[in-house]
């Protein structure tokens, strides 16, 4: 596909983002070729940044990610159109799409979040989330040797969960003591956990921010 595309002079194309459910458009960004083929190698959106000269990937740091379901593209071959279903809300103000306000400047839509709480100047974020469960995958999927996760997957289900159980017994324990760095260390640990447990059923982190947001 990417070779059908026309790229303008600065070797960039609008990409139009809209929700695959109910088609509301949620944002419009640029991409360049390698943000292109990225976008479509991860099933994540990607684009790049024409003030900081360098590609990003949406919901890195917020965890607010939008995942591909379709890739078209316009008649002039000159504008994308990418259909995702959206985590959390698409735009940095908080909002779940960027175009939240009509022609006088009325705010129609109402703040999903608060940006300051959840967008920081540093890497940490809800986005890390994302990124492990990517690398659980291709070690379920790669199997390398000597890698606690693949013994995990080669052991089977029963240990996972077994796993599992051992953790939430530690975060209480934790949480008993009201040390804070211990607590934070034990639900790290059952957050991974989690995640490979999440891999081997085939759910997705996506999948359970979306029930969460129904239930709100």
């Amino acid at each position: 596909m990417i070779e059908n595309i026309k790229f303008n002079e600065q070797g960039l194309v609008p990409a139009i983002i809209q929700d695959v459910q109910s088609g509301q458009v949620l944002m419009m960004a640029y991409m360049n070729q390698e943000s292109l083929q990225k976008t479509m190698t991860t099933g994540h959106t990607c684009f790049y940044s024409r003030s900081r000269q360098e590609l990003w990937m949406k919901g890195e740091t917020s965890g607010h990610v939008q995942k591909v379901k379709q890739i078209l593209y316009d008649c002039d071959a000159d504008t994308l159109l990418i259909k995702v279903e959206q985590t959390g809300a698409a735009c940095h103000t908080g909002h779940y799409s960027c175009f939240y306000r009509d022609a006088e400047g009325n705010e129609i839509e109402p703040a999903a979040f608060d940006p300051d709480q959840v967008y920081k100047a540093d890497a940490e974020g809800p986005g890390i989330l994302y990124e492990l469960y990517d690398v659980i995958k291709s070690r379920q999927q790669e199997m390398p040797e000597g890698h606690y996760t693949t013994y995990l997957f080669d052991k089977g289900i029963d240990k996972i969960l077994k796993k599992v159980g051992e953790e939430s017994a530690e975060v209480i324990i934790a949480s008993k003591n009201r040390v804070k760095e211990e607590v934070v260390y034990e639900v790290s640990d059952l957050f991974y956990h989690l995640l490979v447990l999440l891999v081997e059923q085939g759910v997705e982190p996506g999948d359970i921010f979306a029930e969460l947001k129904s239930r709100r």
